[in-house]
């Protein structure tokens, strides 16, 4: 069973990590300036290569979530990254392989959380990652100073109230954003600015702030609310059975 619950995490959380973690350094500052200048563009050519694979290998629903998650993750970027100025990516752009990687990373986040063994040390996977991430927010706000980012976690703990029976793919989700951002901003293919968005000087930031997974909970939500309001029935049916199993 331990055997089972290893090899159903190393392919789903393993494998999505080891493919972000070859993607960031293709895309990083240290390859572009003695490599190769233009390796964004490899790295853009071989996520939406990676994106039509997942999508060809995925059941219908979550064919329809890869492109939902797309899709949001296309707007969220344009809005907080240009708009609002909450993050700038390398070369003052959103490079194309972000989107279709959000959408990749929903796919893998939520396979990881339905498989048999994680859903059977759901309590304990919750528990760890709570412990963890506590923890975690507390370093960063003492020797980061990450005031930003320590609100923005206490506000994930208050949101996961509302959602128990999703909290094992939302507290994963935290934990590899941060591992995410974590790379990224060492290999500095993006950073984030030392204030909240770049303008609020009463709140410091860290770079990255631990708790920004904060916002994709709005690609998540945003996601599996498209997906609930086009099968309202299926859903409907699915909660019914959740209530008589819980």
């Amino acid at each position: 069973m331990l055997k089972s619950f290893f090899f159903q995490s190393i392919q789903t959380l393993g494998a999505i990590m080891f493919i972000m973690l070859i993607g960031l350094i293709i895309d990083s500052k240290y390859v572009a300036v003695n490599y190769f200048e233009d390796a964004q563009w490899i790295n853009n050519i071989l996520v939406v290569f990676l994106f039509i694979w997942v999508y060809h290998q995925s059941p219908k629903r979550s064919k329809e979530l890869l492109i939902y998650a797309a899709l949001i993750a296309i707007v969220g970027e344009y809005m907080f990254s240009k708009l609002l100025g909450m993050y700038t990516y390398r070369l003052g752009n959103i490079p194309h392989y972000i989107p279709f990687g959000h959408g990749i990373v929903f796919i893998f986040i939520y396979n990881f959380s339905k498989k048999s063994e994680v859903k059977n040390r759901r309590k304990a996977i919750e528990k760890v990652f709570t412990i963890s991430i506590f923890f975690t927010a507390f370093f960063f706000l003492i020797f980061k100073n990450d005031w930003f980012g320590f609100l923005l976690t206490l506000l994930v703990f208050f949101f996961l109230r509302n959602y128990p029976k999703e909290k094992l793919f939302y507290l994963t989700m935290f934990v590899f954003v941060l591992y995410t951002e974590v790379v990224g901003t060492f290999l500095e293919c993006w950073k984030w600015p030392p204030i909240a968005f770049g303008k609020f000087s009463f709140m410091p930031s860290a770079n990255p702030p631990i708790g920004i997974c904060f916002f994709y909970f709005g690609l998540d939500r945003g996601t599996m609310s498209i997906y609930k309001r086009k099968h309202k029935e299926a859903w409907a049916r699915l909660k019914r059975i959740r209530a008589i199993t819980a």
